[in-house]
């Protein structure tokens, strides 16, 4: 008979008395040196000690004995993971679901620890079947939601993330803080500054808070609130880590930059330097900087190092579009030709009344200020970009991918029901205005011409054209939330090619489809601005086209606006994003080639600076 308590032993670890647990432990492995529950007393002793290390082998021990023991495994792997060994904490972790596929803890963890290795496919098919087994845990939609981000799948985010407003209040302020990340990488700025605002109510010395409010105060142009919530860390400095540091550094860095002063915001980048060994946005940030001081070599320098750095994280997430053998910019919309068109069915469709205004154009080309102008207008209601044509391509590809490969097959039900969806999702985003016309801005809906004709064959579409030496340059400068995007602007020659071949696949469209098109040139719409918003007024049968000279007050007005150019149009209209390519025209002479179908298609000028 054992001459030992177990009892005292699980009463000293309930009590947190870990020292005497590990001591009652030793003592009474000396008699029975395997005992499952004495070595696994000893073991969790040793770990809320802190001594990890020491519990390790213990832990490994158990799964010796214990082979087919899920929760044996899950304990392994926790502290595998606590000890930095994560891709033996996965082998770990993979075993104990292997063990008990119902082992939603061990499955959780399996999905962070894959995220954390930038695994993040595998990493959202198992979070998302922890969702499936536990659909109301709130953290469990959390932890799938950020696994679906780092995927692009921006639907599958938003459908987890849909009720969040209803999950307060949180188990803890770290999930509250947790849930604000990610919406923060689904680009739900306002709601995750609410709940950012919320915490810090509680939480005022929480450095990591501050810091991600600061960055979304920013991102709303509140500078001046980005300003105040920062400056707590900026005087904590002695209680903050490298890592916090860097980050404030930075989002000081951007401050300065948007308030006209990059000889600052350089200096302290270039002090600061990156964050880590894999962190692009800093090149990215400095090489904006470099270019508004006119230092052109080093923002093309720090533009090569930024775009080296993302196309080695974003294979992580969409290797496809960085293979060697990848089209220049990658491309999910069907085509469709003149013949295939000739066998489309004439249905009943809205009228252009009842249709959205689409505006597109190639990334950079002036389509968020089109969008700002006529939302500035009564009449007409915006949103931010969303790609729903690629969501009800899904759809039909879901339902028998052949549909895609010939539109013609789709019936007038099809059409009714697709524009319904479509519908559904619009309202998803937005409060509808009534009596307005919605305009749905997505540059790149211009690859998705096909689709949209079928749907709203009626619809008046606005084409947002700008100098493509200058489209290039703006774009390159940029680091798009798109993986697909943001693997055609790798380098200055993919991106010229996916210009040219998305612009060709445009033009080859229209002349099919014949489509209700304005061309709208950012140089005379900048230049020009009154007649301009009187000729798109015009275009869109709008009686006043007034409001819409006053777009840069209606864009100060908005909570939040989801592009780039978020600093830009807030400003009122004028001429300095014109030419800039010139400043780095030994950059773009080998491009010159590649851009001139298009260069001689709209009438752009090589040679003289306008």
């Amino acid at each position: 008979m054992a001459s030992y308590d177990i009892s005292r032993i699980a009463e000293a670890i309930n009590a947190g008395q870990h020292l005497h647990a590990e001591q009652l432990s030793r003592a009474a492995l000396l008699e029975s040196p395997r005992d499952e529950n004495l070595l696994l007393f000893l073991a969790l002793s040793l770990q809320f000690q802190g001594r990890s290390q020491e519990a390790l082998p213990v832990y490994a021990e158990l799964t010796q004995l214990q082979p087919a023991s899920s929760v044996h495994w899950n304990n392994y792997a926790t502290v595998l993971a606590e000890l930095g060994a994560r891709r033996e904490a996965v082998t770990a972790y993979a075993r104990a679901v292997e063990l008990d596929p119902g082992n939603t803890t061990a499955k959780s963890q399996l999905g962070l620890q894959l995220i954390e290795l930038r695994d993040y496919l595998p990493a959202r098919s198992v979070l998302l079947d922890v969702v499936n087994l536990e659909p109301n845990s709130v953290q469990a939609r959390i932890d799938a939601a950020r696994a679906c981000c780092h995927c692009q799948d921006v639907e599958g985010a938003a459908e987890l993330l849909r009720h969040w407003r209803h999950w307060a209040p949180f188990d803890s302020d770290q999930q509250q803080l947790e849930l604000a990340q990610v919406l923060t990488l689904k680009h739900e700025i306002p709601g995750a500054a609410e709940l950012l605002e919320d915490l810090l109510a509680r939480w005022p010395g929480h450095h990591d808070v501050r810091l991600l409010l600061a960055t979304l105060y920013e991102r709303l142009n509140r500078l001046d609130d980005a300003d105040a919530v920062l400056a707590e860390v900026i005087r904590a400095d002695a209680n903050t880590s490298g890592v916090q540091r860097n980050e404030a550094n930075h989002i000081l860095a951007t401050l300065a930059s948007r308030r006209k002063d990059p000889a600052t915001a350089r200096d302290l980048l270039e002090r600061t330097g990156p964050a880590s060994a894999t962190n692009y946005s800093h090149y990215f940030q400095l090489a904006s900087v470099c270019d508004q001081l006119g230092d052109t070599k080093a923002s093309m320098n720090a533009l090569r190092v930024g775009h080296q750095l993302e196309a080695s994280e974003r294979r992580f997430d969409s290797p496809e579009y960085f293979r060697s053998d990848a089209p220049a910019m990658p491309v999910d919309a069907p085509r469709v030709s003149a013949e295939q068109y000739a066998r489309w069915p004439a249905y009943t469709a809205p009228a252009m009344q009842d249709s959205p205004v689409f505006v597109v154009g190639f990334p950079r080309s002036g389509t968020t200020l089109l969008e700002q102008m006529l939302d500035a207008h009564p009449g007409l209601q915006s949103m931010d970009e969303n790609p729903f044509f690629n969501c009800l391509a899904g759809i039909l590809g879901n339902h028998d991918r052949r549909i895609l490969d010939d539109l013609s097959v789709l019936r007038q039900y099809d059409c009714d029901e697709l524009r319904k969806r479509y519908d559904v999702m619009v309202g998803e985003r937005i409060q509808r205005n009534a009596g307005t016309r919605l305009v749905d801005k997505n540059p790149l809906n211009m690859q998705w011409l096909p689709m949209i004709h079928r749907l709203f064959p009626n619809a008046k579409i606005i084409l947002a054209v700008r100098h493509p030496c200058d489209v290039v340059l703006s774009c390159y400068m940029q680091s798009f939330q798109s993986s697909g995007l943001a693997a055609a602007c790798s380098t200055l020659e993919r991106l010229s090619r996916a210009y040219v071949q998305t612009m060709a696949c445009w033009l080859e469209d229209v002349e099919t489809f014949k489509p209700s098109v304005l061309v709208s040139r950012y140089e005379d719409l900048v230049g020009e601005f009154p007649a301009q918003a009187t000729r798109i007024a015009q275009f869109l049968e709008l009686e006043d086209a007034s409001p819409m000279l006053q777009f840069d007050q209606h864009a100060r007005n908005k909570t939040y606006i989801a592009t780039p150019s978020y600093s830009q149009v807030i400003e009122p209209v004028n001429r300095k994003g014109l030419g800039r390519w010139h400043k780095y025209r030994d950059e773009f002479e080998p491009l010159l080639p590649i851009l001139d179908p298009m260069l001689r298609h709209w009438g752009y000028a090589v040679d003289a600076e306008d």
